[in-house]
């Protein structure tokens, strides 16, 4: 063995030692990972993603996945010349769009992603919302205003819905059973009607329900950015809406930031926004000081944390 090759053993072996504080402060907590967007778009990735995932459980954090699927449904719509539109940034799901949506979140999705898990060396299981009635649904309700006579407008998006109530019980039955919960956000009404949940949404309700110690929601962009459009390490649940009310968090970031400040005052400890394309986001925000992405918690630290 020569001197680069010992050199780069000892880095390995001392990202190891240095990991090792973050292993016993998040040791038996549970970590609830929103998983969708560009992370989701290679099988490189998605195989990475599997494997830090299997890493999590086996040095005894609880990993819950939650994931989205927006563009695999567009693809499968097409292919079906099913036409669908979006309203809000949400899809229009009509009885005949939930199928295919149902159809793809809840099979080819999520039985992909516990396919893969399974390949890393971990034990997953694949539900969705209608298992053991994990997430009750109602139908979400959005108004508009026309700009014109700026009346409100209530729009309907069909069988869109929002979470009203999680069965934490099941989720945590499979925690302790060394299991990996893979999660699609369907839910169900309360006439047994089939509802489409925003993955974000869905995300921060089950880490409200989970009493989580983090929500890591990754996205496609590296945190949130301050005026700068330089990456913040920390924010106060207060500092990011009056980022919100100034505009420095605009457009799609906001109902992001949103999800994430409920989750926090839900009882989520913090919440994170990541780069899910960056290699290893995840461990590097839980294992690491420096982190990964941008912490939401209720207050910053002070000068001495």
């Amino acid at each position: 063995m020569n001197d680069a090759e010992q050199d780069d053993l000892a880095f390995r072996a001392e990202v190891l030692s240095d990991a090792l504080p973050f292993m016993r402060r998040y040791s038996g907590q549970t970590i609830v990972v929103k998983y969708g967007g560009h992370a989701m778009g290679d099988v490189e990735s998605a195989t990475r993603f599997a494997r830090d995932i299997v890493l999590l459980k086996q040095i005894g954090l609880h990993p819950v996945v939650v994931h989205g699927g927006g563009p695999q449904i567009g693809r499968m719509l097409d292919r079906l010349n099913i036409k669908s539109s979006f309203s809000g940034g949400l899809r229009v799901t009509d009885r005949a769009t939930v199928e295919i949506v149902e159809m793809v979140l809840c099979g080819s999705i999520n039985k992909e992603i516990v396919g893969l898990i399974s390949a890393a060396g971990g034990r997953a299981v694949g539900l969705s919302g209608k298992d053991a009635e994990l997430i009750k649904a109602r139908k979400l309700t959005r108004t508009t205003r026309d700009p014109g006579s700026l009346i409100e407008q209530v729009l309907d998006l069909g069988f869109v819905g929002e979470p009203t109530e999680v069965n934490a019980g099941i989720i945590q039955l499979l925690e302790n059973s060394d299991m990996i919960p893979v999660v699609a956000p369907i839910g169900t009404g309360d006439e047994g009607e089939t509802y489409n949940i925003n993955a974000d949404t869905a995300a921060g309700a089950i880490a409200v329900a989970l009493k989580a110690s983090r929500l890591l929601m990754l996205t496609d962009i590296a945190g949130v950015l301050d005026a700068r459009g330089e990456v913040m390490a920390e924010i106060s649940v207060e500092e990011a809406r009056e980022m919100i009310r100034d505009g420095t968090i605009h457009g799609g970031m906001i109902p992001k930031i949103e999800t994430c400040l409920s989750a926090v005052e839900g009882g989520v400890e913090a919440a994170v926004i990541l780069d899910g394309r960056r290699h290893h986001a995840i461990l590097v925000e839980l294992l690491s000081r420096e982190g990964a992405g941008t912490l939401i918690r209720r207050k910053s630290p002070g000068p001495s944390a």
